[in-house]
């Protein structure tokens, strides 16, 4: 599949999984066989807020997945601290280099140590620019075992406009997918439709009227809705279903 044809598909797709399998499956060609990406809109100053209300994507091996994103290995990983603080794209020569020269601390030390152990040694990251100052995304691309940061670096110079702008498509596209993250289950339609009503201003006598149900169904609809999405209060799970594109979905 070109690029051409992979950003017209990209742009087509339905669902974050149908966009994340080309994604990886084109990325594999350039040597880049084990992603990771995360996006947040709940960013509060230096944090990236809570991970269970973050959409992580990725197709590195299980146990990877539970070091680093289970028991919060990425706190302490460089690469996602130069991420949260710059937009573009770096190669991961800069850890080595910063290494070698003795500038990482013991936690990012450690962090060096789990990668290694696990062959996560080379590759590339991508910050993406976002608009709103709680919004972070970025991706994590690891290189294909066998390959060297020597050989990463020269693929980059070959394809890297390529590559950035394949990955900047994708994480417009997911951005704007609907998906479930951090949630206990899967909102109903009623749930979904109440509360749209009640984001769109309607009280819960007009959401009633308007549906054609009484006051007390509409509350427990609510209340099941909130359960849901795990939180307390209906502004916060208007919020919640808002960040995750939940609202006003076309069934197919």
């Amino acid at each position: 599949m070109t690029i051409t044809e992979l950003m017209s598909k990209l742009a087509e797709a339905d669902a974050i999984e149908d966009a994340w399998a080309m994604h990886t499956e084109k990325m594999d060609e350039y040597g880049f066989d084990r992603l990771i990406y995360g996006y947040t809109r709940f960013r509060t100053g230096a944090t990236l807020g809570d991970l269970q209300d973050a959409l992580i994507l990725t197709n590195h091996d299980p146990e990877y997945v539970d070091i680093f994103v289970g028991e919060g290995m990425y706190f302490k990983g460089p690469m996602v601290a130069w991420a949260a603080e710059n937009v573009g794209a770096c190669s991961w020569r800069v850890i080595l280099e910063q290494m070698q020269s003795g500038k990482l601390g013991t936690d990012e030390m450690e962090a060096m140590a789990v990668n290694a152990r696990m062959e996560v040694t080379a590759g590339y990251t991508i910050s993406f620019h976002d608009v709103s100052l709680r919004a972070k995304g970025a991706i994590g691309m690891t290189a294909r075992r066998g390959l060297t940061q020597a050989d990463v670096d020269a693929i980059w110079a070959e394809h890297g406009a390529d590559i950035e702008l394949v990955n900047k498509v994708m994480h417009l596209k997911v951005t704007q997918l609907p998906h479930t993250t951090g949630q206990r289950r899967k909102l109903t339609k009623r749930q979904r439709e109440v509360l749209e009503w009640v984001a769109d201003g309607k009280t819960i006598q007009d959401t009633a009227t308007i549906m054609g149900l009484n006051p007390a169904t509409v509350e427990k609809h609510l209340r099941l809705a909130r359960e849901s999405l795990d939180v307390d209060t209906t502004a916060q799970a208007i919020l919640k279903a808002s960040s995750q594109n939940q609202f006003f979905l076309i069934e197919r």
